[in-house]
């Protein structure tokens, strides 16, 4: 529960690349069309109605979000979207899980070749990266008990709603806190939440690293988080994840530079 575990590295590097609206939109609107495929109707398709939700989250148009699902069930001409999740090694031998959204996976694939080849990666087979994650749902809430922010959860308040929601475990970073749950948990841990009127500020199925790999060496980090950042930046990624751990000292010295 405590260092600046890779989770909350990528979350750094992720917040600086989510400020961009445009991008974030053009994010949430592929998981709204693949999500609308097997049904428009949000109160019947769960998927969907986690990705509207999302983009309700960020503030996305209701136009924007409409124009989504009408292109997922057909009703609205548009490009066919496809998932794909590429498995790969970055510096150091550190995997990496890069879940994407894309019109054209040959091209997709020639793209994630050329950024780990330039960061001194590689693409790896699949399974190869996949055994060092394990899949989490993981419900991301405020450390602060109301809007106003004058008072916030202690580490023993913030252990008691993890227990009383049916979650594994809590992580805290900054004034956000993500309870870990196991996926067939994870819908229960929410409703919990929101019957105990805990404002959700993000709830999703991740990847977590089971035994982060320490990177502790100033030049490796930055490389590391520069890698991240230009698989971020790929118009087509919606995730990434790795299995680095930078230490607290190092990544706040890296985030002042």
């Amino acid at each position: 529960m405590s260092g600046h575990s890779h989770w909350a590295s990528i979350k750094h590097k992720k917040g600086k690349a989510d400020a961009q609206r445009g991008k974030v939109f053009s994010r949430i609107g592929k998981q709204i069309t693949i999500a609308a495929r097997s049904g428009g109707d949000i109160s019947m398709n769960s998927v969907l109605r986690a990705a509207v939700d999302a983009a309700r989250e960020v503030n996305m148009p209701q136009e924007n979000i409409t124009r989504a699902i009408k292109k997922g069930t057909g009703e609205l001409p548009g490009v066919t979207l496809e998932q794909c999740t590429y498995e790969a090694y970055g510096p150091g031998g550190i995997a990496f899980i890069i879940e994407m959204i894309t019109d054209n996976k040959n091209r997709a694939s020639s793209e994630m070749k050329h950024i780990f080849s330039k960061f001194g990666g590689n693409l790896a087979a699949p399974g190869a990266a996949m055994r060092f994650f394990k899949k989490k749902g993981v419900a991301t809430i405020s450390i602060f008990k109301t809007e106003e922010k004058k008072e916030k959860f202690n580490e023993e308040e913030l252990m008691e709603i993890t227990i009383n929601t049916g979650a594994e475990d809590f992580r805290m970073e900054d004034e956000e806190c993500a309870l870990i749950a196991r996926v067939e948990d994870f819908n229960k841990v929410k409703e919990a939440l929101k019957n105990k009127n805990i404002q959700i500020i993000s709830a999703k199925i991740e990847m977590l690293p089971e035994n982060p790999t320490p990177v502790a060496d100033e030049k490796s980090a930055e490389k590391m988080l520069q890698l991240v950042e230009a698989l971020e930046e790929h118009d087509d990624v919606q995730d990434v994840y790795a299995n680095f751990d930078i230490p607290d000292e190092l990544m706040d010295k890296l985030s002042q530079g």
